[in-house]
């Protein structure tokens, strides 16, 4: 990877499968986070789950909130092609976008897990996340991307110019 420079920012002209799960996403770790530091501190298991699904996308590609979202007739842009019914999103290579899921993951479960056994201020950086998520779905600049994208992290929902703009899979088919 080489190191680069420029600002990467996820195309926001509509509302398509990613982008939509990075928002449902951010709000269920906003409302847990939340739960967790005023009404139980077990409410952090939802960020947990959430962190653990994640992950699960990044290294599978099957995600259960986009294939709802599929089957509502939400467009994606990383799906893996020829999956018929279902919603896979493409596991070939580890482009930026893929990492993020994983570091995400990775990086929930760990406050988590911290705010449980060692100090309930680790749900500050749970909380972060969430807002960053929701941005990141709303304007299409996330703070990590950036920083994975100037490490040389190569992009798919907004790729350098020299790489190839990437193909819009077809809504699905109602039978």
């Amino acid at each position: 990877m080489a190191l680069r420079r420029g600002i990467y920012v996820v195309p926001t002209h509509d509302w398509y499968i990613e982008r939509t799960v990075w928002l449902i996403a951010g709000d269920v770790l906003i409302a847990s986070t939340t739960l967790a530091a005023l009404v139980h501190p077990f409410w952090i298991l939802l960020t947990i789950a959430t962190a653990w699904a994640s992950i699960a996308v990044s290294l599978t590609g099957f995600c259960i909130v986009g294939n709802i979202l599929y089957r509502l007739g939400f467009v994606p842009m990383l799906a893996q092609p020829g999956r018929g019914k279902w919603y896979f999103m493409q596991t070939d290579r580890w482009y930026l976008e893929r990492r993020i899921y994983l570091a995400v993951g990775i990086n929930l479960t760990i406050a988590s897990v911290l705010s449980i056994i060692h100090s309930p201020w680790w749900l500050t950086f749970t909380g972060f996340v969430g807002v960053a998520m929701v941005w990141f779905a709303t304007t299409g600049y996330c703070i990590m991307a950036n920083g994975l994208y100037w490490l040389g992290a190569e992009p798919r929902l907004a790729p350098t110019k020299t790489n190839p703009t990437p193909e819009r899979s077809s809504a699905p088919t109602r039978a």
